[in-house]
């Protein structure tokens, strides 16, 4: 990288422009975004920040200082990465802590935009790098604490963290955690690394769902990570080192300009692509009315009731569309209970068509693959409407069309429990798989257009239904058994016979899917890497034209690194790293499900037409 000033004429300069714009650069650089320290007024970086950035082969964007929201998220969306730079103290009033005498100048206003800032960038999923103060930035934003003066607060004798030495030179070497980390990554089988040390405050408890990475001698923090996100931060001023030539921090920086290229990368393809989610169940998490417009809570609900789908959350994680359903509990099989149920599954129903006059600039109801992709044109999120469990139709099959008529595009047969149409994978089988009664729903549903989902169904009923139905049918949120034996979920042989078919299974995001006896105790939390590896099984095992995502979001889906609508870009990102193509991502995300919902439609279209010829 040049530094010196290159003396040459206006010509040449403007020249050296032009070649570069008629080259053209493909893909153009990661945008990092990297925030401005303030002093005296100014808002100002130092130069080894861009030089490290430029070294790693990004384009780096200074930040200024400011507090504006609308500001700040604007020049948010135009970043593939962010680096939180370091600078002055904090303000312990973030903390709600008295200032120790210790603490130098602090500028509140600077720590408002940071922390405006790493929010902003992180519910967007932005790769973030904290250096120094902004790892420290990064550990209290996320509920951890910081020491104000590591020497007068800190219980152990500490190493003199300040140095006088070059901020270039290392001074001491900090020790990397025996665990998985993007530090070890960075350099494989290295566990030491030569560090600078230029502060006085240190990162004391480690906010919730961070791990610590790195430690100095003296057991002051140098490193953390959120695992499962792009998310870490160093003690250290590797930028300071990098700039002057080690290649050792140098790769810390390409490693965050990989990661930017590759969300920049997905980002571009959620542009061009229409994405889908298979399975929500939105409409449940409230009582009543309410608002998807809104992050948190309906219109008439308790403000910490919170969806996971939403269309603030699926504008931020660049989701075209999702199938919401109205899911209904089995209950007793009586009329004065299948009454409740279908007041229910109507009610429910209205309020998601409702969100269509709610904003009308922002979201429609879609039921078709053709009004999904006129949505994305005019710049608006889809909802498909479904219901899940049959036992909202009762014993009345007239019910069916019913919903088709009001814009209902899919059927989950059953839930946990058997209904009239057909045994569940949970409890005691009644039928031996389909009743009578459920071989008329699944031919009715053919003749409607309606998508048949085997979702809870047992084994018998899912045979049932592939030899019953003469269109193809879906799992909305089913993961693999073979990686995590649970009855919901299907075995080898369901997933070939589903893909023989020509139907689509829809990896669920559901951690008791995912991992067995995740969350019980002494058994991790499954995560965002566990479902990929679903995901890649189930492509190798029936093909890539046969599988999906349905996230079961707000019907108790979610997974570490994955646990809203704004999150599943990161599902993008994971595939774009494993070598998955464009095309490959695109029918996992969506176009295997709107190709079945095609043939399913047309189908339905082609029956109608023969059979009004023959009335005729």
């Amino acid at each position: 990288m040049e530094r010196s000033v290159r003396l040459s004429d206006l010509e040449m300069l403007r020249k050296e422009a032009d070649e570069y714009v008629s080259a053209g650069e493909t893909p153009p650089l990661p945008r990092i975004g990297i925030s401005a320290n303030k002093k005296e007024g100014l808002s100002c970086l130092a130069d080894p920040y861009c030089q490290s950035v430029l070294l790693a082969g990004g384009a780096p964007v200074m930040i200024p200082v400011m507090t504006d929201v609308g500001a700040l998220a604007a020049v948010v969306d135009m970043l593939d990465g962010l680096i939180l730079s370091g600078g002055g103290d904090m303000d312990p009033s973030f903390l709600a802590e008295a200032p120790a005498p210790e603490l130098d100048e602090v500028n509140a206003f600077r720590d408002t935009f940071d922390f405006l800032l790493l929010h902003l960038a992180s519910i967007r999923q932005l790769p973030i790098l904290g250096i120094c103060r902004g790892h420290q930035v990064i550990n209290v934003a996320f509920g951890g604490t910081i020491y104000q003066d590591i020497h007068t607060r800190f219980s152990a004798t500490a190493l003199p963290h300040s140095q006088t030495e070059p901020r270039h030179c290392a001074t001491h070497t900090v020790t990397l955690a025996d665990l998985p980390s993007i530090l070890k990554a960075i350099v494989p089988g290295k566990n030491e690394w030569a560090v600078n040390s230029l502060h006085h405050q240190a990162v004391k408890e480690v906010a919730p769902g961070f791990v610590v990475t790195a430690t100095a001698a003296d057991g002051i923090n140098e490193g953390i990570e959120r695992p499962e996100y792009p998310l870490f931060g160093v003690q250290w001023h590797p930028e300071q080192m990098a700039a002057n030539g080690d290649e050792e921090m140098l790769h810390l920086f390409r490693y965050h300009v990989r990661q930017a290229a590759v969300f920049a990368k997905a980002k571009r393809l959620h542009d061009r692509i229409l994405t889908m989610d298979a399975h929500t169940d939105a409409p449940m998490v409230y009582a009543g009315a309410f608002d998807l417009g809104l992050r948190t809570g309906g219109l008439f609900n308790p403000p910490f009731t919170e969806s996971k789908v939403n269309l603030p959350l699926m504008e931020l994680g660049r989701l075209d569309a999702a199938c919401m359903v109205a899911y209904i509990p089995q209950g007793e099989r009586t009329d004065t209970a299948y009454r409740q149920a279908w007041d229910y599954a109507q009610e429910r129903l209205s309020q998601l068509v409702r969100q269509e006059q709610l904003h009308p600039s922002r979201a429609g109801i879609a039921r078709t693959p053709d009004e999904l992709l006129r949505l994305k044109r005019e710049k608006k999120k889809a909802i498909f409407l479904g219901v899940e469990n049959g036992y909202a139709i009762g014993k009345d099959l007239r019910r069916l069309k019913t919903l088709k008529q009001g814009g209902v595009s899919c059927m989950t047969l059953c839930h946990n429990g058997a209904n009239d149409i057909c045994d569940s994978a949970a409890g005691p089988p009644e039928w031996g798989g389909l009743s009578l009664f459920g071989r008329e729903v699944v031919h009715e549903m053919n003749r409607l257009g309606l998508l048949i989902d085997v979702s809870h169904a047992a084994e018998t009923s899912f045979y049932d239904v592939l030899n019953e139905s003469r269109v193809p049918v879906i799992a909305s949120h089913a993961s693999v058994r073979a990686l995590c034996n649970h009855p919901r979920n299907l075995t080898d042989d369901q997933i070939r016979a589903l893909a023989a078919k020509g139907g689509v299974m829809h990896i669920c995001l559901y951690t008791g899917f995912i991992r067995e006896n995740s969350g019980s105790t002494g058994c991790p939390e499954a995560t965002l890497s566990d479902a990929i590896r679903h995901i890649d099984y189930a492509v190798r095992l029936a093909g890539i034209d046969h599988v999906g995502i349905g996230s079961d979001f707000d019907g108790g889906g979610e997974l570490i690194g994955c646990r809203a609508a704004n999150e599943l870009i990161q599902i993008t990102v994971r595939l774009l790293e494993k070598g998955y193509s464009d095309g490959e991502i695109q029918k996992i995300w969506g176009g295997n499900l709107l190709r079945v919902m095609q043939t399913v439609q047309e189908a339905a279209q082609v029956s109608g037409d023969a059979l009004h010829g023959l009335k005729q």
